[in-house]
Order: C-alpha cells, then sequence, then structure tokens
C-alpha cells in the first residue's frame, strides 16, 4: 500500500493468471494509471497478475471474496456457497467504507455482490462483461447477469457480448457500451518459417472441454493417419478442480498413438516466443466466445488462425484472409484446414504477414487503455 489518500478507483476481479480477462483487467489499471489516477485492485488469490499490477503502480488487496461459477448453483453447494458470500460481502463493505472510491469497476460477471455494494453506497460501478453464451440456458444466463443490473454502466467487450446480454435482459443491455479489448504484441515478431518440413501447430489456452484442445489433439491423429507430418505444441494448463480433463486429454494422447507429436508446454506469461516456434494456430472452442483474444494474438504473431465458426470469434478475425473458420467440435474438419494450410503454405504466409499489419492499429492496447479510463473517469464521483 501507498501513503496516497486520495480517493481510487477501485478494481475488482476474480481471477489472478494472465488469461484474456486478466490480462484486461490489467490493461484497464495501466490506463487510469497513465491518466496519474490512484488505482487499487482486489483480486481473490496471489497470481502472475499481483507483480503485472504492482509494477504498474497499482495497490493490490486479497480479501476473501465470493465468486459465483456455474457450480455454486448446484444444490449441493448451496451452504458452501452462502458461506463464501457472507464472508465475501463483509469483505467487500470493509473495502468500500474504507476507501471510499471514485467508481467500482467489476471484472466479469461472476462477482455479483459488488455491483449492489456500489449502489447502496452511492458509488458509481460499472461491469465489464466478458462472458457470453448465448447457448447456455437462459435461466442460467439470467442468474448470472441479473446481479448487475444495480451496475450504473455496463461495458461488453465485443458487439456479440452486448447482443447476448440484450437477448437475456433488454435492460442491461439499455445501460452497456461496446469497448472491444486491446491485444498487447511485440513491436516485431518472428515471421513465419519460409518452408514447412513437420507442420508445427499451436494451441494456447484454459485445458477444457470448453476449449476443445482434445479436438486439435484428434485432428493431429487424423492428420498423422493421412501421412501429413505435424505436431502440436498445447500452451496453457487446466482450471483448479479440473485435473480429470488433463489426465483424460493425456490418456487419448497415447490412445491415438501421437505422444511423441504433442508437447504439453503448459501456462505460460509470455505466449510471443511459443508462438514463434509454430506455424499455424488453433482455436478449436465448442462452446460460444464473447471475444476471441488469442485468436487476435495469433493474428498479431503473423501466423495463420484456424478457429471455430462463433460468433465471437468471427468478430474479432473475419476481417483477415488467414483466418479459416471451421466447424466447432469438428476434428476431421480442423484437419482438413490445417492441410490446406500446409499446401498452400506461401499464400497463407504471405497474408498472415501483412494482415499482422493491419490489426495492429485495430488492436492497439493504448487505445483500449484511453477509451477503457476516460469512460470510467466520466462516471466518478468527487
Amino acid at each position: 500500500m501507498t501513503d496516497d489518500n486520495r480517493a481510487p478507483y477501485l478494481l475488482v476481479h476474480p481471477g489472478w493468471e494472465l488469461f484474456g480477462s486478466d490480462r484486461m483487467l490489467l490493461e484497464t489499471a495501466r490506463g487510469l494509471r497513465e491518466k496519474g489516477e490512484r488505482v487499487v485492485a482486489a483480486l481473490p488469490e496471489r497470481g502472475p497478475l499481483v507483480e503485472k499490477l504492482q509494477s504498474a503502480g497499482v495497490e493490490v488487496l486479497i480479501p476473501p471474496m465470493f465468486v459465483l461459477r456455474k457450480s455454486s448453483l448446484h444444490p449441493r453447494n448451496w451452504l458452501r456457497s452462502l458461506r463464501d458470500a457472507i464472508r465475501g460481502i463483509a469483505a467487500s463493505v470493509a473495502i468500500v467504507r474504507r476507501l471510499r472510491p471514485r467508481t467500482i469497476y467489476v471484472s466479469t460477471i461472476v462477482l455479483p455482490s459488488w455491483p449492489l455494494i456500489g449502489r447502496l453506497a452511492g458509488v458509481p460501478t460499472v461491469t465489464h462483461v466478458h462472458e457470453a453464451e448465448a447457448s447456455a440456458s437462459r435461466l442460467v444466463n439470467f442468474v448470472l447477469y441479473a446481479p448487475h443490473l444495480a451496475a450504473h454502466r455496463i461495458i461488453a467487450n465485443s458487439r456479440f457480448t452486448l447482443q447476448t446480454v440484450s437477448a437475456v435482459i433488454p435492460a442491461l443491455g439499455r445501460r452497456a457500451t461496446v469497448i472491444p479489448n486491446g491485444v498487447a504484441s511485440p513491436e516485431e515478431v518472428a515471421p513465419p518459417r519460409a518452408h514447412i518440413d513437420r507442420l508445427r501447430v499451436g494451441y494456447v489456452g484454459r485445458l477444457s472441454h470448453r476449449k476443445g484442445p482434445d479436438v486439435a489433439v484428434e485432428a493431429l491423429a487424423r492428420l498423422a493417419d493421412d501421412g501429413v507430418d505435424a505436431e502440436l505444441h498445447l500452451v496453457g494448463d487446466v482450471f483448479s478442480g479440473n485435473e480429470e480433463f488433463d489426465r483424460r486429454l493425456r490418456d487419448r494422447v497415447s490412445a491415438l498413438g501421437v505422444d511423441d507429436r504433442v508437447a504439453y508446454l503448459g501456462f505460460q506469461q509470455d505466449i510471443w516466443p511459443l508462438l514463434a516456434e509454430v506455424d499455424v494456430l488453433v482455436v478449436p472452442s465448442r462452446q460460444d466466445e464473447s471475444f476471441g483474444n488469442t485468436a487476435v494474438e495469433g493474428i498479431l504473431a503473423a501466423r495463420p488462425v484456424i478457429a471455430s465458426d462463433i460468433a465471437g470469434l468471427r468478430e474479432a478475425i473475419d476481417p483477415y484472409e488467414s483466418a479459416t473458420f471451421v466447424v466447432p467440435g469438428d476434428a476431421e474438419d480442423l484437419a482438413r484446414a490445417l492441410r490446406t494450410v500446409r499446401d498452400d503454405w506461401e499464400t497463407r504466409r504471405a497474408v498472415a504477414i501483412t494482415d499482422r499489419d493491419a490489426a495492429l492499429g485495430r488492436f492497439a492496447p493504448d487505445a483500449y487503455r484511453r477509451t477503457v479510463a476516460a469512460f470510467l473517469g466520466s462516471r466518478t464521483r468527487s
């Protein structure tokens, strides 16, 4: 903590790693710090995000925090959820009373108590919605979105997110503003290889059924069966409590006989050296994505990207010729697209290099930082 007694912007966030929404929380904090504002962030645990925030001059708190997961809605978890909610709400109220923040920024919809606390305390409160599952149960979506009716304003990270929110709770959509994500990349990236021997396929993200790394594994096996020499680099890890998926994934890799073609690289804070080592990035999500941060990173790395044909991913990278869309969950379609990229490599390589230049301006993090800081600054209390 610092001795700065100014009323801060209070940013509350359910994560502590450096995945998509974590990085956007960091960019939001940086935007406010660039304006000279005092910023305090509350996170539920310590992790790599804490160091990044502190390096940006942000004060970090680690209070008890109630995070609403879908598992919280299951009857067997109600007592535990109630206990966590009571502890989290008590801690939240104490923080707001002590800091008397200018604005509360609620990062993601899984922090349901904060908008109400902000509203009751008379603090302008903004929820940043990163989650959009149009295919999910309408009741589940309603339960997740409804607490944010207490927020004064909403930020949606894409048009698809706004449409999903509006379809569930129209009143929430009417107070929403779309601010697309900013995605950072190095000033220079290694160009794709001029010639391919073994095709290097990259996957970056959570290892989960929803994200589809197992689809990438199945596609790799199909390539091997067809005599196509390829390997898969898996960058990411499971979330706590989902270790069983990792075990099943590794068992499937062994059953398909592609152990020597799959590299498990784990979670990496800096993905750019890893993207430099692959020829093509796959984003084989099975379910809706509100915004395709990873897909955009592939474009910014000057790599062809093969992504599931779902609204959030198409919105993010459809303008780029180096992007290819496949049927979600269809390993054969993904394998077919990978073969096409390899067979037409000279053209795909050239287009990917051109697309990076076009994407740099569209996803510039400094533009996001200015926009979100101005939005939050117009909704403060003195």
